[in-house]
């Protein structure tokens, strides 16, 4: 059995949420900005965000092993922190079976294996139950729009595509070289999506989103196929993706129905 880690820092959102899931929430020691679940994270001390951290700060803390993101953090970052001396374990979930695995390893790293077992057999559950849900679904176009100005999405090698995907998707733009890459309305309108999807805090459509209306040879424009989902269900890797692809699976679930 792995010793458990008396002192965590975590260096992104969904890392604080995997380790408040596999219950090592009492010892996180520090965090970056925008760990704001489970509300007791908001109660921890941060020590910068994501892609700018305080070292000193870091130090101060004395952690006993600090959580990176690989690509949120960079490469940059990880190395400066290990010359410093600290024990940095960093990973990079890009499917949703890396989120079970990431559940299972936190676990083992901050010796809570047993629950980071018992949460991760639960998530890879509730995956299985809609994978089998989803498997034999008509296939429909999704444009995932994640802002205005310029126009931006994601590729097939997010995590996002691969929600999408699961619940009988087609990321239009899944073979877009960068992760995410900037597109223009043209391409837009050429590929023609049967639902544009966006990123939202609140209960409406964001004026970016609604201006897809100005576009009525766009099928998603034309049939009022324009939705949005809480970011922070999407956008991390944590056990709540499954609460967004959830809601992902019934808003094209209502798009079918209406085709």
């Amino acid at each position: 059995m792995v010793k458990a880690q008396e002192r965590i820092i975590s260096l992104a959102p969904h890392i604080t949420e995997v380790l408040f899931a596999v219950g090592a929430g009492p010892e996180i020691v520090g965090v970056v900005e925008y760990s704001d679940f489970p509300e007791a994270a908001k109660q921890i001390q941060t020590i910068g965000n994501s892609e700018r951290l305080n070292y000193e700060q870091i130090l101060a803390l004395r952690p006993s092993l600090v959580v990176a993101w690989q690509s949120g953090n960079g490469e940059e970052s990880i190395n400066r922190m290990r010359e410093l001396g600290l024990n940095v374990f960093s990973y990079e979930p890009q499917t949703m079976e890396d989120v079970a695995e990431s559940l299972r390893v936190l676990g083992e790293l901050s010796g809570h294996s047993q629950q980071g077992n018992e949460q991760a057999d639960l998530f890879m559950w509730r995956l299985h139950r809609l994978k089998s849900s989803y498997s034999d679904v008509k296939k429909i176009g999704v444009f995932y729009q994640l802002g205005d100005e310029p126009h931006m999405t994601l590729n097939g090698e997010h995590l996002v595509s691969d929600v999408i995907e699961l619940c009988g998707g087609e990321n239009i733009f899944a073979d877009a070289i960068p992760l995410v890459p900037r597109i223009s309305v043209e391409s837009v309108i050429r590929l023609n999506p049967a639902v544009i999807i966006g990123p939202s805090m609140a209960n409406e459509l964001p004026e970016w989103l609604e201006d897809w209306r100005n576009w009525p040879s766009i099928d998603a424009a034309r049939q009022n196929h324009l939705f949005s989902i809480n970011p922070d269900l999407m956008h991390r890797h944590s056990p709540r993706i499954l609460d967004g692809a959830e809601q992902m699976c019934e808003i094209l679930d209502l798009v079918r129905e209406r085709l």
